[in-house]
């Protein structure tokens, strides 16, 4: 969709006139770096040229009006900014409404209400699609009413909407990708500190395929927090012998050379992920900056294997999707990518290509599974910004 079309829905549904303006905050995909935000561990993502789009108004009331393209048959939602509570009735516009709230709960309160037009062109789930919205109702609300954040701050009122607003216990990776993004670079983030450098991600003749699995996600809150549990567990074993905080300050060898104090065989599987997961990550930023996509796509696969037998975060799905993207020509490397149990892949693949890979790995997956596996060719791309 074009902003031309966008904004001729907004006219449409909310009428012409006055000072309207246009945003767009991108999703993310994370490379590399997977499950160690908890575990005080980098992680690598990047900004999509893919994300969401707002159109608004400031109106003369204190009235919240919100039209989505994505749930048009819902109509236009109404709320208030006397009445920034969680409803589980609203529905898509409690993230909009829970940036507002976590913006009044510092200080920055809006003086009158908003018409808001939203379209997203993310494909499938587990691209960061909320925290786009976040995001991008963020950077509106700086522009429009001039309050002095920025975008480090705006991820953080993003993600704090998602916690306290929504419900929802998520890390700051997303929220943070989305606001920082720089193109053609991805940023290696210190979840423990939120220290960050940007990595050219410049993939020359190449391409970044997200691979959506359609594979419905189940007992992925239950599956998360066996896993936060039993790298707690490794943890306190580790803190016997070794002076540390987190399972990511320890070195492979230094792991190698402790392990035996962890008593349970399936947590030590998941510290070894944990510990290794990190080195990758960290090797990872060094093989990009030598332009070693070589490097890159072995790293990638040897997270894709650790997720599937050291972190047991797989399933048979995302295994069949990453079993026939690797047996693909011109793959340097392809993994799961997200929280697991379901959603994606991350692929890198020589743009010649591209088209042969969609084709064989698509019937290749059908065959297994039964399933049909959506392709999205992705560009790496800015932060949230006013774009008109």
């Amino acid at each position: 969709m074009t902003l031309i079309q966008m904004a001729n829905l907004f006219t449409k549904n909310f009428g012409d006139g006055g000072d309207i303006r246009a945003y767009f905050a991108p999703g993310r995909v994370n490379m590399i770096g997977e499950h160690i935000d908890y575990n005080g561990g980098h992680v690598f993502p990047c900004a999509l040229t893919v994300g969401n789009y707002a159109i608004a108004r400031k109106r003369n009331d204190r009235k919240l009006r919100f039209y989505s393209h994505n749930y048009r048959k819902g109509g236009i939602m109404e709320s208030s900014l006397d009445d920034l509570v969680y409803k589980k009735k609203d529905g898509w516009i409690n993230y909009p409404k829970g940036v507002i709230w976590a913006f009044k709960q510092h200080g920055m309160e809006l003086t009158c209400g908003l018409d808001v037009f939203v379209w997203g062109n993310i494909p499938g789930s587990g691209l960061s699609s909320s925290a786009a919205m976040e995001v991008v109702i963020g950077t509106m609300i700086k522009d429009f009413f001039g309050f002095d954040v920025s975008p480090i701050q705006i991820a953080l009122l993003g993600q704090e909407a998602e916690n306290k607003f929504n419900g929802m216990n998520c890390g700051i990776m997303d929220q943070f990708a989305s606001a920082m993004g720089k193109r053609d670079q991805a940023m290696l983030l210190d979840c423990a500190t939120l220290k960050y450098d940007y990595v050219p991600l410049v993939l020359q003749n190449c391409k970044i395929i997200v691979t959506n699995s359609n594979k419905p996600h189940s007992l992925v809150s239950s599956h998360y927090n066996d896993r936060r549990r039993e790298c707690e567990m490794a943890l306190k074993d580790l803190q016997t012998v070794c002076d540390i905080k987190n399972l990511c300050e320890l070195t492979p060898e230094q792991f190698e050379q402790y392990k035996h104090v962890i008593k349970d065989d399936i947590c030590r599987l998941r510290a070894k992920h944990a510990v290794y997961e990190e080195q990758r990550t960290v090797d990872a930023v060094k093989a990009l900056k030598l332009n070693d996509i070589d490097t890159f796509g072995r790293l990638l696969n040897e997270s894709g294997d650790s997720l599937r037998y050291d972190y047991d975060a797989t399933c048979f799905e995302i295994d069949a999707l990453v079993d026939a993207a690797r047996s693909q020509k011109g793959v340097y490397g392809s993994r799961e990518t997200g929280g697991g149990w379901g959603g994606n892949t991350v692929s890198i693949v020589q743009e010649q290509f591209v088209e042969a890979f969609k084709e064989n790995v698509g019937k290749e997956y059908h065959s297994k599974t039964g399933l049909t596996a959506s392709f999205a060719t992705l560009d790496v791309g800015e932060g949230g910004r006013r774009i008109i």
